[in-house]
This record gives structure tokens, sequence and C-alpha cells, in this order.
């Protein structure tokens, strides 16, 4: 499987060298050069397949031959060796948990996957490999915890200051070890615009990877709970349509990609917070990114998605196709507190401001009689305790892998510009 840049300003590289890199030299993320469907008999058959065997058989392509069939079949073994459960909320529809992992957010599949491929890639290298990532809330602790130990990788980990909960930010500076958190100045943006300005830079890019979702490894995995949730909810026989709390827009373009595959998903919702790119260039057909807003729902803090170039890829950058398969929508913090109240009032479930912002989503798509919704609960309510209890008559349970680091000292250096982290890097 070869792989090429989307500012097409790159010559097309290998699954492992897309890895390595990261982002390609011409400062575009890479996009795989065929996507191709997988057997109509294996999907009609899913609910015969073991959820290692689904995974395998959605990833084998994208990989190639660069890893081994049985070592990859031991790494998706160590990526989805946890629950990925559906929780009804009503008749038609139903939370998709996927924060039962080690950080309990959505990103510990991607982060665990792409941290065994490098690790499997970096054998026999003499140069230690410095994994470079920006983090709006659930990427840092799931991409700390995915490297940990991980010999000749070093992990760093820019996150904006004060705009990620308290939990978040001790699940990413807190380890020590191999990990490093470099406290920024600054909105998301900023933090991944010094990651993307990084790789620019000849003296450190050579021994730079990105553990973003802009890097493949972090981003394809992400296919697989949406098959995992297909063969969970075939039996119903309805049209699916998901919600998904979107950021970065990773997760969600990753859910294209599974219906590209072949799965039988009618429509996908990007549901945002009060940062609208997406939403705005739906209305007017104009792509204009703008300075993240603060949230509380922060890991959606993102004012230019960097994944939804691939998401106009998958779409042959066709404006009706798009509005055709996709909506994005964009809601408020009051508006999220209100739902979360109305959740728990008509079912008891707790849910994030996160999922609360999908369940929005939902409603305002409007699910028509034979389809039934999900919306992904992309982190635990703990991760957002404060909010979850000031909003919610509840008392969250700390779950024992919050338990772990939640009394750690933290460790973080801060930093307020790019020369900053050039300093750093290259000491």
């Amino acid at each position: 499987m070869n792989y090429y840049s989307l500012h097409h300003k790159s010559p097309k590289t290998t699954f492992k060298n897309a890895v390595v890199q990261g982002l390609a030299k011409d400062r575009g993320i890479y996009f795989p050069e065929t996507i191709t469907p997988l057997s109509k008999d294996f999907i009609e058959n899913i609910e015969k397949y073991s959820n290692q065997e689904i995974a395998f058989e959605v990833i084998k392509q994208f990989v190639g031959d660069e890893i081994p069939t049985q070592k990859l079949k031991e790494i998706i073994e160590e990526t989805v060796s946890f629950d990925f459960p559906l929780v009804n909320i009503d008749d038609n529809i139903a939370s998709l948990e996927l924060f039962h992992g080690p950080t309990m957010a959505f990103k510990d599949v991607g982060a665990k996957f792409m941290a065994q491929c490098l690790e499997y890639f970096n054998q026999g290298n003499k140069k230690e490999v410095t994994v470079l990532v920006a983090t709006s809330g659930d990427t840092g602790g799931a991409v700390a915890n995915g490297f940990l130990g991980a010999k000749g990788v070093n992990v760093v980990i820019l996150y904006p200051s004060g705009k990620v909960s308290d939990i978040q930010e001790k699940q990413l500076t807190t380890l020590g070890q191999n990990i490093t958190a470099l406290e920024v100045d600054g909105v998301f943006d900023d933090c991944q615009e010094m990651v993307k300005t990084a790789f620019l830079d000849e003296e450190i890019t050579k021994t730079l990877t990105s553990a973003n979702s802009i890097n493949v490894a972090r981003w394809l995995p992400q296919m697989f709970y949406f098959f995992f949730t297909y063969k969970e909810l075939k039996k119903l026989n309805k049209e699916l349509v998901f919600s998904v709390p979107s950021g970065n827009f990773g997760n969600i373009c990753a859910g294209i990609m599974a219906q590209k595959l072949g799965l039988p998903i009618k429509h996908f919702v990007a549901s945002t917070n009060v940062n609208d790119t997406v939403p705005n260039y739906l209305q007017s057909g104009a792509y204009t990114p703008k300075k993240s807003k603060a949230t509380i729902s922060n890991a959606m803090d993102v004012g230019n998605p960097s994944n939804f170039i691939r998401i106009l890829e998958l779409y042959n950058n066709d404006f009706e196709t798009i509005k055709k398969h996709f909506s994005s929508y964009s809601f408020t913090d009051d508006e999220t507190r209100e739902k979360m109240k109305a959740i728990y009032k008509d079912s008891g479930y707790v849910a994030d401001p996160h999922g609360a912002v999908g369940y929005l989503g939902l409603e305002k798509y409007g699910l028509k009689e034979n389809e039934f919704g999900v919306f992904l609960e992309t982190a635990h309510p703990v991760k957002f305790l404060d909010i979850v209890e000031s909003t919610l008559p509840v008392k969250v349970e700390i779950p024992v892998q919050i338990k772990k680091v939640i009394d750690k000292e933290k460790v973080a250096t801060k930093i307020s510009c790019y020369d900053d982290l050039r300093k750093f890097l290259v000491i």
C-alpha cells in the first residue's frame, strides 16, 4: 500500500514511512492510494467474526506486507483488548462507549496501534525517535500511555495551558520515563501549528514523527469500532446514522473510511461545540478556519481541523456529495449542559459534555422511522468531573485507571512559541 500527500507535492511513500514521518515533506497529511471495499460476504456475516478478526480484515490492506501477518494480529490483540459497549438511551438512539481502555478515551485505540507499529518499525534502529503530539485533552494521555516505556521512542506532548481538565492534565504530565509534557501559553491550534512547523525544520525532522490523528496509524484504526457497532446492531435491520463529537475530525473521517470499505452506514453527523468551522462550511461552501474558543467540551476546541481535508478527499471534493452524506451542527455550552440534564432525567444515563453534543447532533439531524442513531461517548464522565458533577445530581465514581494518576505530581515545562519548542528538541 502506498500513501500520497494531500498537498500533492511530495513523492508517494509506504505505510512504514508514512507512520515514521507522520507528515509529508510538503506539510500535507498522508492518504491511502487505494481503498478496496471488503467482500460483501464478510459484511453480511460479520456477526460470525470476533472483534480481533474484524479489525485484522479492516486494516490489513492499509498495512500491506510491511508488518508480518502474525505480528499484525498480535498488535491488534493489544489494541482492541477492551470492550466497546452500546447502551440504549431510548428506542432509536444508543451511546457507543469508547472509554473502557487504559486512559478512558476513544483515542486509546489509535494510540495503542500506532505505538505498537512504531516500536516494530524502530527495531534495530540506533537513533531514538521523538513522537511529537499536540493535544486538546485526551490525545495526550492516550499517546503517553500507549508509548510509555517503548524502546527507542521519546514522547513530547504539547497541551494548551488551562484548557484541559485536571484529570486529562494528570494523565499526560505524571507518567515520567520517556514521556515529556510541554505546557503551551495558547490554544490547541497553537500547539498543532508548532507541531506542523517542527516537521518542516530540517535540523530536527529526521528524528520526528507525529502521534496526532494526522498520522495514518493513529487515524485508520478508529474504523474498528464502527464495524464493531454494525456487528451488534445488524439484527435491528435499520439504517444507521452516526453522530460523532468532532474536533480534529479524525474519528468521523475514520467512520467515512469504514463506509467506503462497504459498511452500510446511511449518514454521518459531525457534532461540534461553538468551534463551528465545518458547520459554517456546509452552510456557505467556504472553508474559513478561525481561532479556537474554549468550551466545556474541550477535546473539540479546534478551529482548523486537520482531518477535514481527508473528508474532502473521500468525497472527491464535491460539495453536493458531501452535503448529501454528511451533516455538521454546532452547539453552545448552555445547550450541552441542558442536554446532559435531559438525558439523565429521561434515562438515568450520565453523558459527558462530548457525548451530549453527539446526542444533540442526532436530534438536529432528525432520525427517520427506519433509522437508528448512535452517538459516540468518547470519554468517561470522570475526565470532566467538575462539569459533570456541577451539572447533574451525581457523584462520579473514580475508576481505577484514574486513581493511578490523580494524586501524582504534575511535571511540565512551560513554553510560549515555536522557538521555545525548537530549543527543547535540539538539546
